[in-house]
Formats: structure tokens, sequence, C-alpha cells
């Protein structure tokens, strides 16, 4: 812990001396701040490259409709939410795992429904400190992936709820301008940061997602603190307990975080990458302990073209087949609980994905997406095979509060005699999904 916490102080250390070192570019950034977006909300989801606290841009959310009916709206405070509900057409009959959030077949679920309160620091000012806080609370069939132990768990660990409730994210923030060209502290529990994908349907290119974000790290419970660095630099360097479990529980362990961001100069390229958890990495009290290095690369060919990379390792220590323990019971839809057999020394996955999308009006794009995941000794999804996925999907925004995303995919395990789809009876699954999100 000691050691975690030197090498922190010195990456702030480290931070400031960049910034005396390039002064002429931290005053001219004083006033730029950031780059321009390269690209377009809408229709895409975000008009950054990926999900890193960006300082020197203005974040506050939009007033939605709820804020409004409830008069609220001169202040710097905003609640506002989404509801997510999707339906599918699989071969599979009783369970699409190990896909995720469309886990049940052949029928109309409520993924989530979202209320999210906050206030967003003031990152562009470099006068004063600012203040801020974020709350969210998911209800939903998509709960199951981002709850964490001891924090409403049993719904998931201890009954294998359908539908479910997690206060995924709540942190307080602070800002800091006079830490190199300003400091972003949060703390509290939040996303793991570094992926594509998203754990919020509006913040997500397609409805489903790929394999190797099924079975990566979602939430973290800790401190993180972003430095930037100039107009294209930022740096991340945090504490937190481990994947998906909250700091009191006897699962926790305690892992360092260290990531850097860099954008090019034409704005056309982006790299995010370093290691998103490090620690002992030991499978404890039937949960996971992941430790993951990551990268993700952004291009953009033009307006019109762009796409997204990411690839990582992830491992762990003496851990069980299929990770993290589901006691039951089982449900047609998730058969896999209980412990799985013990894997001697470490576990370790291989996972890569890429977006491309093509922009076809302001309202309108199409994302093809191709991912790869190689479960090398069943730790992440209970069976010893790697694994495709491909993905074409229509997105279409009605306004700023209608969205839907109809898509078909196609996805197999590649091991002879292994058949994890539809409870490890096929060896591969087809299906056409669609989902209808609401901004309220």
């Amino acid at each position: 812990m000691k050691k975690l916490l030197l090498s922190i102080v010195t990456i702030a250390a480290i931070s400031l001396q960049i910034k005396a070192q390039s002064a002429a570019e931290v005053k001219k950034d004083t006033v730029a701040r950031s780059l321009p977006s390269p690209l377009e909300s809408p229709p895409f989801p975000s008009s950054e490259w990926d999900g890193a606290p960006l300082i020197g841009i203005d974040a506050t959310a939009p007033i939605y409709p709820f804020q409004k009916a409830l008069g609220t709206k001169k202040s710097k405070f905003r609640i506002y939410g989404w509801i997510d509900a999707g339906g599918n057409i699989s071969s599979s009959k009783n369970s699409n795992a190990p896909t995720s959030y469309d886990i049940v077949p052949n029928t109309v679920v409520l993924d989530q429904a979202i209320i999210r309160m906050e206030v967003q620091p003031n990152t562009v000012q470099t006068d004063h400190v600012s203040l801020g806080f974020l709350v969210d609370n998911i209800f939903g069939t998509d709960y199951r992936y981002t709850i964490a132990k001891g924090i409403f768990s049993n719904q998931l660990l201890g009954k294998n709820n359908k539908y479910g409730y997690d206060p995924t994210q709540a942190y307080a923030l602070a800002y800091f301008p006079k830490v190199a060209d300003g400091m972003l502290l949060k703390v509290g529990r939040f996303i793991s940061p570094a992926d594509i994908e998203a754990q919020w349907a509006p913040d997500n290119y397609l409805y489903t997602h790929s394999l190797m974000f099924t079975v990566d790290p979602y939430t973290f419970s800790g401190a993180q603190a972003t430095f930037k660095l100039g107009a294209h630099w930022q740096l991340e360097a945090g504490i937190h307990g481990g994947n998906d479990v909250a700091v009191w529980s006897n699962a926790a362990s305690v892992n360092g975080l260290l990531m850097a961001r860099w954008v090019s100069n034409n704005n056309n390229n982006s790299v995010y990458a370093g290691i998103n958890s490090l620690g002992a990495g030991k499978y404890k009290d039937n949960h996971d302990d992941l430790q993951m290095v990551v990268a993700t690369w952004g291009h953009r060919f033009n307006n019109t073209l762009h796409m997204m990379t990411e690839a990582y390792y992830i491992w762990q220590k003496d851990a069980l087949v299929g990770g993290t323990v589901i006691e039951g019971p089982p449900q047609p839809f998730y058969t896999g609980v209980g412990a799985g057999s013990l894997i001697p020394g470490t576990a370790s996955a291989i996972g890569a994905v890429n977006y491309f999308q093509i922009k076809l009006s302001g309202k309108d794009y199409v994302s093809i997406r191709n991912g790869y995941l190689n479960d090398r000794q069943g730790n992440r999804t209970g069976y010893v095979t790697s694994y495709s996925d491909h993905t074409i999907g229509f997105v279409h925004s009605f306004n700023t509060y209608f969205r839907i995303r109809p898509e078909i995919r196609y996805e197999r395990a590649y091991a002879d005699g292994v058949t994890p789809y539809d409870n490890g009876t096929k060896k591969d699954q087809y299906s056409a999904a669609m989902d209808l999100i609401v901004r309220f």
C-alpha cells in the first residue's frame, strides 16, 4: 500500500515537472484547454474518443424533461435518466449466454431504467477548486453485469434474479486547477476505465456487447486522479479494491491503476492504454480479482468514417472455472451456478474488438463490430475455447430523447467438442435484436 501511494505521489510530481518544462504549450492550453471534439454527437453516442474524463471540456449535461418538470433549471445540479428496453430473436431457446445484456432469448425485457443525479466540476476555468458528484441507480436485467459483491449483491450471487437494482456509481469529484494543467480527483464507486464499450445504453455504439467486454471488469471502488498535461496528454492514477467488489468485502484486494491518454495534433488518432488493475491478483472468497493491461486506439478516416480498436490481457491466480460464484438457484436463462473446479496457477484470457462506424446522416449510422476472446483456462466463460462474435447494427436517433438500435449477430466457439451456447448445447448462435432508448 505504501509503495502504491508513493507511486501516485511520484506521478503527480512528474506531471508538475512536465508542466514546468512545457510552459509555452501550457500557456496556449490555458486558452484552448482541449482539442476540438473529433466526432459528431448525434448521431454517435459521444463526440470524444473514449470514456476518459476529459479536463478542459464542459461536462454539464443538458436539462432533460424530468428536470424541467421539477423546476430546477437554473442550477448546475442535474437529475435525469433513461429507459432502455430490448428484445431478440435467437437460435438459442433458453439462454444467449455467454452473450451479455440480451441474455434471455426470444423475448422482450427491461434492460435498464436509470436515474442519475450529478453536479459536474468546472474544469474549463483555471482559477479555483471546483467540486461535484455523480450518483447512478439502475434497475433492470443489466444489473447482473454491474453488481458488486457486498452491495445488494445477494440479488445475483445468492438468488440469480432476472431483475435487480444496483447503485452502480456513487462518487465525489474535486477539480484542482493548479496541479499540472488541472487534476480531477474521483473518490467512490465508478465504472472501470479504458473500454470502447459502455455499461450505459446511451453511451454504447450498439445494443449488445462483444464477448470480451462481457468478461472484463465493470466497476471499481476507490480513488482515481486524472492529470491534464497539455492539450494532447492525460494521465490517470488510482487505487481501488478490485473489480466489482465493495472495499469492505472479504473478497476485496488492493489494486493500482495507471492509464495514459494521447491524442494526435490533427485529432485523427487517439491512444488510451495502461494498467487497469495490478495487485496480488489472488482469487478469494469465491470472487475474481482480475488483473488487466489494456489499450484502445481510435482512428478517424474522415467525418464519415471512423473506427475504434481495443485489446487486453487479463489474469488472476488460483481461480475457478467460470469465475465469481453465483450460488443459485439456476434459471433457464443462466444455469452456470455453483463453484467451478480449481485452476491451479494463473488463469488468463486475451480479448480484442474492432468497431467500424459509417455516418449516414446527422441522425443515423452503421456500426460493424468484430470481436475475439480466448478463454484459455475457462475462467471467464466456463469453457476452454476461443470465440469470435460479429455484429452489424443500424442506429437511428428520432430526436434527443428517442433512439433505436436494430442489429444482427453471429458468434461461435472454436475448440473441438465445446458447446458453450444455450446452456452448453450449441457451438454457435445467431440472433437479431433491437432496443429502444428513451431519455427523460
